[in-house]
């Protein structure tokens, strides 16, 4: 992956179906759930997650900005709130869920 650079995945355990990305910023990789605390819905369209200076996550629904080293909202409808974390870490060089 890139640096910077975000990645969104899907996978379905059972009846559920998860959504989430992962975002490779100044030598660290977080995960959250793709969903925006303000509206529910996934936060990129065609998996852009990043601005184009890669310093913010942008929803794409209505342009709040996301810190990407702690999920929290800095600009739009929903400043102060945070994305939900989702664990993850490197092993042998794959990206997994811990």
């Amino acid at each position: 992956m890139a640096e910077p650079g975000a990645k969104g995945f899907r996978f379905r355990t059972g009846e559920a179906m998860f959504a989430g990305f992962v975002v490779r910023r100044a030598g660290t990789l977080v995960g959250y759930v793709d969903s925006c605390p303000h509206a529910g819905w996934p936060l990129a369209m065609m998996d852009r997650y990043l601005t184009r200076d890669g310093n913010a996550l942008l929803c794409a629904g209505h342009g709040a900005l996301f810190r990407p080293d702690d999920g929290v909202c800095t600009v739009g409808p929903c400043v102060g709130e945070r994305l939900t974390p989702w664990p993850v870490a490197v092993e042998d060089e794959w990206i997994v869920t811990s």
